[in-house]
């Protein structure tokens, strides 16, 4: 079941959606008929719209989508109270099992690609070298700080637009994926240790590493016509790399592009949702990028949900005695009570017992 013109948006009928076998439904009678719900923001995520949905929710539905566990942790007991078991997919781990349900791997490719468009769009210049009868044109510079999934696909997009892209990342182990994509890597002389977490997210570093990237980088960001940052760390405020002295060393006319805005921002000056121009230099910090690009979004987003739900009817009905990791990990409430670890160290709970599975017969 689907409500009416759910995907009208992002160029997705209703008829496409029925000649698949689904049916419509109003979003009360879904609510009220529905063992699992798929949303894409849940409560966490949708803080205002999602609220309303507590007194929908039945006791023992199953909840899958982005709900922002880790900081909306009076959602998640919310939640908890509400008798659903929710599944946040922001915390699928990153492992080779589960490459295919990584939403947040999906978000960020989008995410990687629309920064890259804003900041060209926003630059007073023009991307690629041109040999023109009024002389050559010189490429732009773009410097891309963090090479995850978004960092890697803004260096590819910046390269294919035709600018000249370096790029840097406090894991070093990562200089042959930013050269495989087109871009110099930046060599920071800054000591990096256990910079990302069993899960494959990054870690927060202590203020140290910080002060003493940010002194370093000062001389590489001076020089750029883009700066695009991306460096965030789940659950935690997105740690400060570029600086107020920093953005009045650059160029007037120069773009900061703050991916991790939605997480605080990697630029002091970043305002979440807003462009900031701060001595000529513009200063972008978009937070939702997947309604920029919503027909491709969707589809990915689908993928990743379908494989996770296909995945977890293994599982069903939740019981006793659950190892596997992708379940564990992203289950955040169950029973009536909050059951991650991660978010029950958040709300100052005890740890709570394992919730393991039997399978279904």
């Amino acid at each position: 079941m689907l409500e009416p013109s759910a995907g009208a948006e992002a160029g997705y009928t209703d008829d496409q959606y029925i000649s698949k076998g689904a049916r419509t439904a109003s979003r009360e009678e879904i609510f009220a008929q529905a063992d699992i719900l798929i949303q894409f923001r849940s409560l966490g995520a949708n803080p205002e719209a999602g609220r309303a949905d507590l007194r929908s929710f039945r006791p023992g539905q199953i909840v899958m989508g982005l709900g922002e566990p880790l900081t909306a942790v009076r959602e998640a007991a919310d939640l908890a109270a509400a008798g659903v078991s929710f599944f946040a997919l922001e915390l699928i781990p990153r492992t080779t099992r589960a490459q295919s349900m990584d939403v947040l791997s999906s978000l960020a490719t989008i995410s990687g690609y629309e920064a890259v468009l804003l900041a060209a769009k926003a630059l007073p210049k023009i991307f690629p070298m041109l040999m023109t009868a009024a002389g050559t044109i010189t490429p732009a510079k773009v410097f891309v700080i963090g090479a995850g999934v978004a960092g890697l696909q803004a260096i590819a997009t910046a390269r294919r637009l035709g600018s000249v892209v370096s790029a840097y990342d406090v894991r070093p182990a990562v200089k042959d994926q930013i050269v495989s994509v087109g871009a110099k890597f930046i060599s920071l002389d800054v000591e990096a240790t256990a910079a990302e977490d069993k899960g494959g997210y990054a870690k927060v570093m202590d203020e140290s590493f910080y002060r003493r990237q940010r002194e370093l980088m000062m001389e590489v960001v001076r020089e750029q016509d883009v700066v695009i940052s991306t460096a965030a760390v789940p659950g935690k405020k997105a740690p400060v790399l570029i600086t107020r002295e920093m953005v009045e060393a650059m160029a007037p006319g120069s773009v900061i592009m703050d991916i991790a805005a939605v997480r605080g921002g990697n630029c002091e000056l970043t305002r979440p949702g807003e462009t900031v121009i701060h001595n000529g230099v513009t200063i972008l910090g978009p937070t939702n990028f997947a309604s920029m690009a919503p027909y491709h979004a969707s589809q990915m987003f689908s993928a990743n949900a379908i494989t996770f739900l296909k995945h977890l009817l293994g599982f069903l009905p939740l019981s006793t005695d659950v190892t596997d990791d992708i379940v564990v990990d992203t289950l955040v409430t169950h029973g009536g009570e909050v059951t991650n670890s991660r978010v029950r160290e958040a709300l100052g709970l005890p740890a709570a017992e394992p919730v393991s599975s039997g399978k279904v017969s």
